[in-house]
């Protein structure tokens, strides 16, 4: 039988990626999108296909985690074999400029989800989106034994999170994992986040519709991966026997500098000349570095990241040259031909931006 997913954030970096792997493995994906008054639903559109079509898998539902009531009615109508809890206010800066909003839908909206599983009484399997922003101060490496320190409220609603979701799995018995994802960038990544902030910046400035970036911290150490690879390992966290807690990243630091460093680089720039300094992007509470030790996902998953910093980098400058109009230097593209074009796993369809790198479509 085809399984049903929920997939909440599906329009976001993580969910469009999530829908597409959960996709081209035979699941029938159901989405949690935002009322608006304009389409925000760009990263899907290329699995887009008409709901009546008798051969559609991917349909969307307007709701929202402020929600209770209408996420139980959804939950109970469905019925999914699993759900990717992925949405969230996610922005850590804008957090403390809207720390009630956060907490009610970063945290409390991950109770209200639980507490519909609940009432519901369906049999499925929860996975809680955490973030290594839970971290905070603590001294890295970070993994799964590590104590909680948060330095923003981002961090603070993904803790209360965090525990509701373990909590759940105690009291109720329900089937409720956290993966603490440390940081995962790709052409998605929307584009206030420093990292697609410095490659959008760097095509725009090539096309000359820019002459600057203005970022925060750049001393900011943090542990950054491809974002497909980690969605690979949610759906393998719930394909486990067991619950539990899984630290997902790659074990190694690079600074705010050395990803502006490396992104200018590779078009033959010196980034000291196209970046400045904003005291409005630096966080009254600043984390300062962020390291995965990944010992128990690459051992009880089987999963380990494949594209390294430099790779990251590459790929992403790529894509936002070749959005801007501009010919890529072509190597992130190379990169992911030979590190993805077998890969048994997504069967050679993983995709960058909105294009497939070996032009297979999605059912």
């Amino acid at each position: 039988m085809t399984k049903r997913a929920l997939v909440t954030g599906i329009t976001g970096q993580d969910g469009s990626y999530l829908a597409e792997f959960l996709l081209y493995n035979g699941y029938e994906v159901h989405g949690l999108i935002r009322r608006a008054s304009t389409f925000n639903t760009s990263r899907l559109d290329h699995l887009y296909e008409d709901p009546h079509s008798p051969a559609a898998r991917l349909f969307l539902h307007y709701g929202d985690l402020t929600s209770g009531e209408q996420l139980t009615n959804l939950i109970y109508n469905l019925a999914p074999a699993e759900i990717y809890h992925l949405g969230a206010q996610s922005h850590v800066k804008v957090s403390f400029d809207m720390p009630e909003f956060t907490g009610d839908t970063t945290g409390l909206g991950t109770a209200r989800l639980l507490e519909a599983i609940r009432r519901s009484g369906i049999k499925t399997r929860f996975y809680q989106a955490s973030s290594s922003e839970m971290f905070g101060s603590t001294p890295p490496p970070q993994n799964e034994k590590s104590a909680f320190h948060p330095r923003s409220p981002y961090g603070a609603a993904k803790v209360y999170a965090y525990w509701m979701a373990v909590n759940y799995r105690e009291a109720y018995k329900i089937f409720t994992s956290n993966g603490v994802l440390f940081n995962h960038e790709s052409p998605r990544r929307g584009e206030t986040f420093v990292t697609r902030k410095i490659s959008r910046g760097v095509a725009q400035i090539l096309a000359g519709r820019q002459k600057k970036i203005y970022l925060g911290n750049l001393d900011a150490k943090r542990d950054w991966g491809y974002a497909p690879e980690y969605v690979e390992a949610m759906w393998r966290i719930l394909q486990l026997e067991e619950p539990g807690e899984f630290v997902l990243g790659t074990g190694e630091e690079h600074s705010v500098e050395e990803f502006a460093n490396e992104a200018f680089g590779y078009v033959d720039r010196d980034w000291r000349e196209y970046v400045e300094l904003d005291p409005k992007y630096l966080r009254p509470a600043e984390v300062d570095c962020l390291i995965a030790d990944s010992s128990k996902a690459q051992e009880c998953l089987s999963w380990a990241p494949r594209i390294t910093f430099n790779e990251l980098v590459r790929i992403m400058v790529d894509a936002d040259m070749e959005a801007a109009g501009l010919r890529p230097i072509g190597e992130g593209n190379r990169i992911l031909e030979a590190k993805f074009g077998d890969w048994h796993q997504w069967n050679g369809a993983v995709s960058v931006g909105l294009h497939v790198v070996n032009r297979q479509e999605f059912a």
